[in-house]
């Protein structure tokens, strides 16, 4: 009986460490994230309706909301088509989703407010989703393009687009996740498809989701040598020597252009074609990551060939199509310190969206798209109404912080002035942010392996420092914790390691001002 108490103790104690170590995982964002999208028969994944959610990576920090419909949009009762409304449906992946910005900086939202400022009477409902190619987005025309009604789709395809076309899965490191695909000539392949979206175990915790299997061997197929080694598939249409393969990659984006056009005609809706240029074309670091991350050579690949080729093949099915690239050359010539695309993140940033809303607003209304005439100028819609002003939601963090923090310390405090209580809390808090959010920072620059990381070593190192000024308190710590353990009173191990950490943080907050601000903080 002896023994088992004794084992128990031991269990317990390691289970408390390794909750106290996924609580401060998760504490630091290094927890599981919700996703925004499931499973669809259909489409492969479709975004959740009434979601909620943001993304804090480098210089992106966006927040997202999906409508009952499951769009990011603004929340109708109906999907029905207003009387007088000339409704334009944006489709495409990430891009047009908005992964990367503010509803007020998409340049869908811009696109719409600007044509209702200059008096035309029209509505732009944003269907984009996350890792959407093009086939995807013509099995989602086929399944509600009915029910929304267009009088014109603008496609929005991206280079990765092109090779995922020609697949029936599409990789992910969590797995594969089944996907439409089409034959050449339009037809959709294979039937409904299965639900493997179901996340591995192993990811659903923080302690685990860096050693969980990366599912290389899934990966491998979308793999092929070259004189290099191994390259992406994806990334076979920028060479200017593609493989043989490729003549099935742009059969089958072919086939899914082909398939959107006939939806298209069977709604009575005009479409318009605008591939999305790609940030290596623009910025010097991100081709640099190409070369040097994604293995591409230099002098063997174009950064403009994706767009060529969407351009050709919708200009063969005699698609209408529009170029952004002059458009956005010219910004990046006229301001040059000025980025069209985060450095963090290969999407536009607000100043891109807005140069490639100026693109489809001069497309639209200077082609026979059929827009309205120009009038009396319009009340903007939805997100971007409000203005792009508010401020971010760590701000509203910190100010909360700041009130309660001080209303305790002026009520604790009474002999201090009262007006010192907001400098001090103030002062704290602010190294605290800066501190964490500087680590998110410097993670988003450093390679994506050692990015990964550094939350981790920075943990390590306040752990690490924390042993070293108990110094020999901790020998005392740990004799504590072994007699228990041997003793088997494995009830009061909770107990007793609460007490001991508890105690453990007020010796070190004592004893060093430099991280007593991180540990006063957690009291």
């Amino acid at each position: 009986m002896r023994a088992i108490n004794v084992l128990l103790a031991a269990l317990v104690s390691l289970v408390i460490f390794l909750g106290l170590f996924e609580g401060g995982l998760r504490l630091i964002g290094k927890g599981p994230k919700e996703s925004p999208l499931q499973f669809d028969a259909q489409v492969g994944w479709v975004k959740k309706p009434d979601y909620r959610g943001t993304k804090r990576q480098g210089d992106v920090s966006a927040s997202f909301e999906h409508n009952r419909f499951g769009l990011r949009d603004d929340d109708v009762e109906s999907a029905d088509k207003p009387e007088g409304v000339f409704r334009i449906l944006a489709l495409g992946d990430s891009f047009t989703y908005g992964y990367a910005v503010e509803r007020t900086d998409l340049f869908v939202d811009i696109l719409e407010n600007d044509l209702r400022a200059a008096g035309r009477p029209v509505e732009l409902i944003n269907a984009g989703t996350e890792a959407w190619d093009t086939a995807q987005q013509a099995a989602w025309l086929e399944a509600h393009g009915g029910t929304w009604q267009p009088d014109l789709v603008v496609l929005l395809p991206y280079e990765n687009d092109l090779y995922w076309n020609s697949q029936s899965e599409y990789w992910t490191p969590d797995g594969p996740r089944q996907k439409p695909s089409y034959s050449g000539d339009g037809e959709r392949l294979g039937g409904a498809l299965e639900d493997n979206s179901g996340k591995h175990w192993s990811k659903r915790f923080a302690l685990t989701k860096w050693l969980a299997p990366k599912h290389l061997e899934e990966r491998e197929p979308h793999l092929f040598e070259v004189a290099g080694g191994k390259l992406e598939k994806e990334l076979a249409p920028l060479l200017n020597e593609p493989p043989a393969f490729q003549a099935e990659v742009e059969a089958a984006t072919r086939g899914a252009l082909l398939a959107i056009a006939n939806s298209c005609e069977e709604l009575g809706s005009r479409l318009l074609v605008a591939p999305i240029p790609s940030a290596t074309g623009y910025h010097q670091d991100w081709l640099e990551r190409y070369e040097q991350a994604r293995g591409l050579q230099s002098g063997s690949w174009s950064p403009q060939a994706a767009v060529d080729q969407f351009l050709a093949l919708a200009g063969g099915l005699g698609i209408p199509t529009v170029d952004a690239r002059g458009a956005l050359d010219a910004a990046a010539s006229e301001s040059p310190d000025e980025r069209l695309y985060w450095s963090t993140d290969w999407h536009f940033n607000d100043r891109g969206n807005r140069v490639f809303a100026g693109v489809l607003a001069d497309e639209l209304t200077g082609g026979a798209y059929g827009l309205p005439p120009a009038g009396e100028p319009l009340e903007p819609l939805g997100a971007a109404a409000a203005g792009a002003g508010g401020l971010p939601k760590w701000a509203y963090l910190y100010l909360g912080l700041l009130t309660a923090l001080s209303v305790l310390y002026i009520g604790t405090y009474r002999d201090e002035a009262a007006w010192l209580a907001p400098l001090k809390i103030g002062a704290l808090l602010a190294v605290i942010f800066a501190t964490f959010m500087g680590i998110g920072q410097l993670a988003a620059i450093l390679p994506p392996s050692l990015g990964a990381l550094l939350p981790l070593i920075f943990v390590l190192g306040i752990l690490g420092f924390v042993a070293f000024k108990l110094g020999s308190r901790l020998g005392t710590i740990t004799e504590l914790i072994r007699a228990f353990i041997l003793r088997g009173h494995w009830y009061l191990m909770p107990l007793v390691v609460v007490l001991l950490t508890i105690g453990s943080l007020l010796v070190v907050a004592a004893s060093s001002p430099l991280v007593a601000p991180f540990i006063y903080t957690l009291f």
